[in-house]
């Protein structure tokens, strides 16, 4: 014989099938999140303001700082100048090699920094591929500021590349070609329809390649090295102040964390901003 709910039973059941799976849910990633959350809460509680103001003053910090903060942007500069041609080129054109460029340019974000750092100087380094050439024309790019750069944007300028790609393929192209048939030029539809309509996934792409740039450490000890004024970056002080004074590694620390967290502030807030006018 078969049996029926009472009807005020249903709507109950529902909703504890309904909010038992959500607390479930939180309880099986609750690990997780306390995982990645309690070293960066010990991070900030082990971090007084007061020794934080104390060693903003400390020399080798403001150098470190200053340091990271110009050899990024010009990082981040380079990469807008000379990946958003070949963004352009990989979202808009099929050639034969495409998938194998489209293959190197991941390759940057998953090699281990140290074999990047290698790589760069075996390419560039006094005994590298074009070392002899290098040291002809009079300059010496390994263990340099231009090494530091060079470093930051081997590793973080795919970022930009690759978002920018996306961007690129997403635009609808029956606006461009509306625009042609006005009698608009290539460069004009490059300039006032497809960046515009690109820019949010551009923008995001540049502050992430700005922020992988900010926290490079491996390829840039190995092809740069780590002097301190001259190519000792915030990571380099931090490993560096690990061994000598921990409160000045501690100090670095915190200003890379408060970067990178505003840093993803600002891309999420894109991406959502554009994510709600679509």
């Amino acid at each position: 014989m078969q049996t029926t709910l009472p009807q005020q039973i249903v709507p109950r059941l529902a909703l504890w099938q309904k909010h038992g799976s959500t607390l479930t849910l939180i309880v099986l990633a609750l690990p997780m999140l306390c995982f990645v959350f309690l070293p960066l809460l010990a991070l900030l509680l082990r971090a007084s303001s007061t020794m934080l103001l104390k060693n903003l003053g400390n020399s080798a910090v403001g150098q470190a700082v200053g340091l990271s903060l110009l050899t990024t942007f010009i990082t981040t500069l380079l990469a807008l100048l000379f990946g958003t041609p070949l963004a352009y080129l990989l979202a808009r054109r099929r050639f034969c090699g495409h998938t194998l460029v489209d293959t190197l340019l991941d390759l940057p974000m998953v090699l281990p920094p140290a074999v990047a750092g290698i790589a760069l100087l075996m390419a560039f380094g006094r005994r590298g591929l074009l070392g002899p050439y290098l040291t002809y024309a009079g300059l010496e790019i390994a263990f340099s500021q231009a090494a530091v750069v060079m470093a930051q944007l081997f590793v973080a300028a795919p970022f930009y590349v690759k978002s920018a790609t996306m961007g690129f393929a997403q635009v609808n192209r029956e606006i461009e070609q509306a625009a042609a048939l006005d009698g608009a030029t290539p460069w004009r539809i490059f300039r006032l329809i497809t960046l515009p309509l690109a820019g949010p996934a551009l923008f995001g792409g540049a502050v992430m390649t700005w922020a992988r740039a900010l926290g490079e450490f491996g390829a840039t000890i190995i092809f740069a090295g780590n002097f301190p004024g001259r190519t000792q970056t915030m990571p380099l002080a931090i490993y560096i102040g690990f061994e000598l004074e921990l409160n000045v590694a501690l100090t670095l620390a915190v200003i890379l964390l408060g970067f990178s967290f505003g840093v993803l502030g600002v891309v999420k807030g894109v991406l959502r901003r554009e994510f709600v006018e679509l």
